[in-house]
């Protein structure tokens, strides 16, 4: 009988495993990416009461975490945040380690189709802003590659069109860079007003009178 391969570990594994600096640094910088959506998600709970229907700003608040998308960290913030069986309207901030952090509207069902007509109208807006639209056939995934995100700039209205036809969702993204944490903040914050504009718009005239709670914290994504 053949004896089971031995499991090395190379030099750099090795000084890896033996220090716990490194992991103890990732706790804290997890801690203060989650102290940075909860300051936020609190600043903006009386910004969003009253302009969206009270089944969508009467959910409050979640932050989560996760260790694996695509092998890497994450923290997440959903605000808004309905996910119905028939339909989603949501506003999700994801920090992804080593890549960015990320602003993503989320529709389907009937939200996307009255949402249609405002996104296309805000075509150029959405050009000249950086925005980036998803053509993955799944709403699940959050890199920019060529294969889930690509830049409104890059593509002529008529493709815009074409890309908001195809699926029963739509995805309307920003990102930003990790090594430009100082400017994170204000780039969410910024990012979002302009995404609640599309979920204001299919809700205007609507009453809203429920005020949010505080934000859970869960670990799914």
């Amino acid at each position: 009988m053949n004896e089971k391969t031995k499991i090395t570990l190379s030099a750099k594994e090795l000084e890896l495993v033996c220090n716990t600096d490194w992991i103890l640094t990732k706790q804290v910088i997890i801690q203060k990416v989650y102290q940075l959506f909860g300051d936020f998600s609190d600043s903006i709970l009386s910004q969003v009461s009253g302009k969206l229907p009270a089944r969508i700003s009467g959910i409050a608040p979640k932050i989560a975490k996760g260790e694996n998308y695509l092998n890497l960290p994450y923290v997440l913030l959903d605000y808004p945040r309905y996910f119905g069986k028939d339909e989603t309207i949501a506003i999700r901030t994801f920090f992804w380690w080593g890549n960015f952090c990320s602003v993503n509207l989320h529709l389907s069902g009937q939200s996307k189709i009255a949402a249609a007509p405002f996104l296309i109208e805000q075509f150029y807006f959405l050009q000249q802003n950086d925005f980036s639209i998803c053509v993955n056939n799944t709403p699940w995934e959050y890199h920019f590659e060529q294969n889930n995100y690509v830049q409104v700039k890059t593509i002529s209205l008529k493709t815009f069109k074409t890309i908001l036809d195809r699926e029963i969702f739509v995805k309307i993204a920003k990102k930003i860079p990790l090594h430009e944490w100082e400017k994170i903040p204000l780039f969410i914050r910024q990012t979002f007003i302009e995404l609640l504009q599309f979920i204001e718009a299919m809700h205007q005239g609507d009453e809203t009178n429920l005020l949010p709670g505080t934000p859970k914290v869960g670990f799914d994504l």
